[in-house]
């Protein structure tokens, strides 16, 4: 149970962290990433640690609460962004210009999450019920194999598809389909961190 409250807290951490960074594109090795990738990565094995410790019904309302809690912080930083400064303290524009959210990529952000991490569920569940308990490494990556390239084609084109060159999008989608395939193998050992759970 504390096994999967920590988890499940760290999940919808990482979401919300990665949420708010991808409203920056950054340059890197000539390749143009939303900064949320640094983070979000982490969740597809962060949600096969929730599913193996919770089960598939607890892993699937994780998902959506996170989603629902990522579009409330949006909302709240929007409404905070539009309410008038208190000018005794000053301006504050650097709130509105940094934090106010553009819904475009907060939509295509929340589709994506839900959708590629309902796909990494289904993934890891047919490799245990179908294939085999052992091998737990195998779990995380042939779920987040399936779930990386949906969740990456989706907030690429979602967000910035017409807004941006199709050479950036694609390289947001290549950085993206990168960055987390490397974060998935270096996050494999993490499945061994918990217990397995009845439900799973």
């Amino acid at each position: 149970m504390v096994a999967a409250t920590i988890v499940s807290a760290a999940y919808v951490a990482f979401q919300m962290m990665a949420d708010i960074a991808s409203l920056r594109i950054v340059m890197i090795a000539g390749f143009s990433i939303d900064a949320g990738t640094f983070v979000y990565p982490f969740t597809f094995t962060l949600r096969d640690l929730v599913h193996k410790t919770a089960g598939i019904k607890a892993s699937r309302t994780l998902i959506v609460a996170a989603a629902v809690l990522n579009l409330l912080m949006a909302g709240l930083f929007w409404l905070t962004s539009i309410l008038p400064p208190d000018i005794a303290v000053g301006p504050q524009e650097a709130f509105g210009q940094v934090l106010s959210p553009v819904w475009r990529i907060v939509f295509a952000s929340i589709v994506a999450e839900v959708i590629a991490e309902l796909v990494d569920t289904e993934g890891y569940r047919l490799w245990v019920e179908k294939v085999t308990h052992r091998y737990q490494w195998a779990r995380v990556l042939v779920s987040n194999a399936f779930s990386i390239p949906v969740d990456s084609v989706l907030f690429s084109w979602l967000a910035f598809g017409g807004v941006l060159p199709n050479a950036v999008v694609w390289s947001i989608f290549i950085s993206n389909v990168i960055i987390k395939g490397l974060t998935t193998l270096i996050s494999l050992p993490g499945i061994y961190l918990v217990k397995e759970s009845p439900k799973a």
